[in-house]
């Protein structure tokens, strides 16, 4: 029986709130506090303790941090903190940021999930602004809960093996928020940015207030399984994790541990794709180049070219590029703007897909990224990734045959 994680985000989600869950389920709290007391950083404490949300018995996860406006909810505090001190504190850009999450004792799995949260609220932020990332910047109080709580996420996550969870949609309320440029509508812009670019539908309920925070909203981006949530599963342990803002409904979220039967565990091992294709008769191989590169940019999953015969006995070059669903009228696009083309071929084509993993594969030149394939029989194959390959070949100065073999070896060490 297959394991998987379904995250319940009927109140909203806030990066406090998904924290407090994972603790509840099992994550290590002694090993989460080792971390945070790891990280360059001061001016707050964590209280953990069980409260009471409607009666239900849940975790609290919470950030006292030193703030002399007496704020208890510091949620990218540019949203509800006040005003009149904002001018006393340091500002954080992006970069330093990644300098305390990189002096952190904690794995590279976490490390590497921290940081990619962190981005995701850095872009959201930068197109709200209309500015580039690495001038977004965070106020000190908020910046402080923030790293906490992105960094717990991380560290829990990678505790409890949790690669990703189902998150069917984030229910969010309606109205207004007071920032500190003003009011703003809910959901809030840097929300919006994340669940527009990532495809996270949202549903509205009837109730006046912000339930989706920036830091929640990119942490479901950042683990999300995009595969529809099975109509049938075996809960098999349950987190819940409580939030500070008080509404009409329970500020919580539950996460669940479920296990699939054969039948749904098969159906998320398949998944479809799309393949676009046209012939183009007119364009120079630098254009063909710099198409495949702005293609990739964009999120094509393949991108390559096929020689053909076109009518009027000219040579051509026939375009195919292979992609999900949330890119195609995107890479679509690019193809329209960027070639000569005027049509575009489509077909959705099913696939059948291995389940992968990443695996961290700890050597003597240092630790690295490797693929985990299961294979039909239950076996495994573990690969070393290409990029990996590429840094020990600049690293050691050997060729790309030596150090394909040098990571091969430590990966059969390591099993």
């Amino acid at each position: 029986m297959a394991k998987y994680y379904y995250l319940e985000c009927e109140a909203g989600v806030a990066g406090d709130m998904l924290v407090a869950s994972m603790l509840d389920i099992g994550a290590d709290e002694q090993e989460l506090l080792k971390v945070l007391n790891s990280l360059p950083l001061s001016g707050y404490e964590i209280k953990i303790s069980r409260v009471k949300k409607s009666g239900i018995d849940a975790c609290d996860f919470d950030v006292i941090v030193d703030d002399p406006s007496g704020g208890l909810d510091h949620d990218m505090e540019y949203l509800h903190g006040s005003t009149a001190h904002h001018h006393h504190h340091i500002h954080r850009h992006l970069s330093d940021i990644h300098e305390i999450i990189d002096a952190g004792q904690m794995t590279d799995n976490a490390r590497t999930l921290a940081k990619k949260i962190f981005d995701i609220v850095a872009q959201a932020e930068s197109k709200a602004h209309g500015i580039p990332v690495e001038e977004v910047h965070f106020h000190e109080v908020g910046a402080i809960d923030s790293i906490v709580d992105i960094v717990s996420i991380a560290v829990c996550a990678d505790n409890l093996g949790l690669e990703g969870f189902f998150v069917p949609y984030l229910c969010e309320g309606m109205g207004t928020v007071r920032c500190m440029h003003g009011v703003i509508p809910v959901p809030v812009p840097a929300v919006t940015n994340i669940v527009q670019d990532n495809d996270i539908p949202l549903k509205r309920i009837n109730i006046q207030g912000e339930f989706v925070t920036p830091t929640g909203a990119a942490a479901v981006a950042a683990l999300r399984i995009t595969d529809p949530l099975p109509s049938s599963y075996r809960i098999t342990k349950t987190g819940i994790g409580a939030g500070k803002r008080s509404y009409e409904r329970a500020s919580m979220v539950r996460l669940m541990e479920i296990e699939l039967g054969q039948e749904s565990s098969d159906a998320l091992d398949s998944d479809f794709v799309w393949r676009l294709e046209t012939d183009i008769d007119d364009m120079t191989g630098e254009r063909f180049g710099y198409v495949m590169d702005r293609l990739y940019r964009a999120g094509a999953r393949e991108v390559h070219f096929s020689q053909v015969q076109m009518k009027k006995n000219r040579p051509g070059t026939e375009l195919v590029v292979i992609c999900d669903d949330s890119h195609r009228r995107a890479l679509e696009e690019i193809i329209f703007f960027e070639t000569t083309s005027i049509g575009i071929r489509r077909v959705k084509m099913a696939r059948t897909i291995l389940p992968r993993t990443r695996a961290i594969i700890k050597s003597e030149y240092g630790s690295f990224e490797a693929k985990c394939v299961t294979m039909p029989d239950g076996s495994s194959r573990i690969y070393p990734e290409y990029e990996e390959v590429c840094r020990l070949v600049n690293e050691q100065k050997i060729s790309f045959f030596e150090a394909w073999e040098l990571m091969e070896a430590m990966i059969r060490g390591n099993q």
